[in-house]
């Protein structure tokens, strides 16, 4: 199961690592929408970077949904391996301290 588990911390590192991009990218938007004559120029770069988040956003949540469905599915997979058979599983595993 060691390979699955790697597989679910590359995922976690990176939605992690998408989360920080996003806040990078987010840190120059802007909170106003240029309308007027004069600021027609800047119009362009919030539509992009309105885009650019939307899919930063979009890829995500498929990220951390299939980060959360695994490291579910890890769990459930290591509790049933921990009913059928106990001898594979640390001894304190059932203990309570």
């Amino acid at each position: 199961m060691t390979p699955i588990v790697m597989i679910w911390v590359v995922l976690g590192v990176a939605t992690l690592g998408l989360a920080l991009y996003r806040k990078l990218i987010s840190a120059n938007e802007e909170d106003l929408v240029h309308l007027a004559d004069g600021e027609q120029r800047q119009i362009p770069g919030q539509v992009t970077l309105a885009r650019k988040l939307d899919a930063i956003d979009r890829w995500g949540k498929i990220l951390t949904i299939v980060t959360l469905l695994l490291g579910v599915a890890i769990g459930i997979a290591y509790m049933y391996q921990a009913w059928n058979d106990p001898s594979v599983v640390p001894n304190t595993f059932f203990r309570r301290s």
